[in-house]
């Protein structure tokens, strides 16, 4: 495993512990709004509270990359989340019409950020996987 650079370190320290503190929010919300039963202004600050760590993700993800001082890593980086928009975008679009068309329901819009994360990461899984094919066969 290589060494992180210091704008990855940085990233880690960030990123897990706003991790953590999303899964420790997102039970106790959701825990709180099962039995509790809140309403009005607490049901609200309940249900908006998990997207606060969410938030803080995307501002650590836009922190390294401006941090990032490897051009080629930095590239890599904004062709997946461009990889993982695209991905985004022809799911929720199909999907919507799906929906507009009566064969499904509207699309949770808090899976946007999820299914992103989760293009994104594939697309820089197909990435490597094209890398070490290429590597390989030009050795």
């Amino acid at each position: 495993m290589q060494k992180r650079n210091p704008a990855q370190q940085r990233y880690v320290v960030r990123f897990i512990p706003t991790m953590f503190s999303y899964v420790l929010v997102l039970f106790a919300a959701t825990y709180l709004i099962r039995f509790w039963h809140p309403t009005g202004i607490a049901l609200a600050a309940l249900a908006v509270a998990p997207s606060l760590p969410l938030l803080g993700v995307i501002a650590i993800m836009g922190l390294y990359l401006v941090e990032e001082r490897d051009e080629f890593l930095r590239q890599r980086l904004v062709k997946a989340m461009l990889g993982g928009l695209a991905v985004l975008l022809a799911v929720l679009t199909v999907w919507g019409f799906l929906a507009n068309g009566g064969l499904t329901d509207q699309p949770p819009a808090f899976l946007a950020f999820p299914l992103w994360c989760g293009a994104f990461g594939l697309v820089q899984c197909g990435m490597s996987l094209r890398d070490r094919l290429t590597s390989s066969t030009a050795t």
